[in-house]
């Protein structure tokens, strides 16, 4: 069996981060250790939240894992919240990276930073991203990546694929673009191979219902799938579908969490995989 890391918060109440990655990555036959960066009592969508910053647990974890021999297949990174973060996660990679990397570089969305970062943060995020076999941005986290300014009045595939070529540039050997939409109704990922210049798009129907946690779950079933030797666009594929399905579980569903999808209901669906 496989064995990967993933490093991220843990928000107790809210469907994100580690509480969706781990069940995930779970359920896809693999053996999941986890690097908890921060612990939030709900994540920050909520009106109340405590914060507890794991910094400086990193590198005490990271030494008994070296002590103990401790390997894994792949690291996956998700939201990181300060520059000390990055570096220390870069030491891991340098560590323990003999596998498959894959950073999510979760910043922002609609065009806007989340409000704990900024530009230079964005910079240093790039930084990371360059130790990075696959990145899985948003268009607003490739924009700030890149320094492209966003396209607020709209774009065309002309834009995305000038987009991907600046991505590919920060060294990376896969891109993951996420969230690409030229219609009302559609949403497409696509999957570009920086050395084989392969692109590809996956269309999708788009749903009325944004929350938080679909990005992490993407990237957990993307680069799970890949550990287990599938290719990337099965893997996206897998994972558009998957997150498509667990919306309209949770739309159909009264009392449905306004903070997070039904994935529980449709784990079965990636334990046959």
């Amino acid at each position: 069996m496989h064995r990967v890391l993933s490093i991220q918060d843990i928000s107790c109440v809210g469907k994100c981060s580690l509480t969706v990655a781990l069940p995930v990555i779970s359920a896809l036959g693999i053996e999941c250790v986890i690097m908890p960066t921060a612990v939030l009592s709900t994540h920050t969508g909520f009106n109340n939240f405590t914060f507890c910053d794991l910094t400086d647990e990193i590198d005490k974890i990271s030494s008994v894992w070296q002590k103990e021999s401790i390997s894994f297949s792949g690291i996956c990174t998700g939201f990181l919240g300060s520059f000390r973060q990055l570096e220390l996660v870069a030491g891991l990679f340098d560590k323990f990276g003999d596998g498959l990397i894959l950073v999510d570089p979760c910043m922002g969305d609609n065009g806007k930073l989340y409000s704990v970062f900024d530009e230079n943060f964005a910079a240093a995020m790039a930084g990371l991203c360059k130790h990075a076999d696959v990145i899985t941005p948003n268009l607003t986290e490739a924009c700030y990546l890149t320094k492209t300014p966003y396209p607020y009045m709209g774009y065309d595939e002309f834009f995305i694929d000038e987009l991907l070529h600046k991505l590919a540039s920060l060294g990376v050997k896969k891109i993951v673009l996420k969230g690409i939409s030229y219609s009302d109704d559609e949403c497409s990922v696509i999957s570009y191979d920086v050395k084989t210049e392969c692109k590809n798009t996956y269309t999708h129907e788009l749903l009325p219902h944004k929350v938080s946690g679909t990005g992490d779950m993407f990237a957990a079933i993307v680069f799970s799938l890949l550990v287990r030797g599938f290719d990337i666009d099965f893997a996206v594929k897998t994972a558009a579908d998957f997150i498509v399905i667990c919306i309209k579980t949770t739309l159909n569903r009264e009392n449905r969490s306004w903070y997070g999808v039904d994935f529980e209901s449709n784990l079965s669906i990636l334990t046959q995989i």
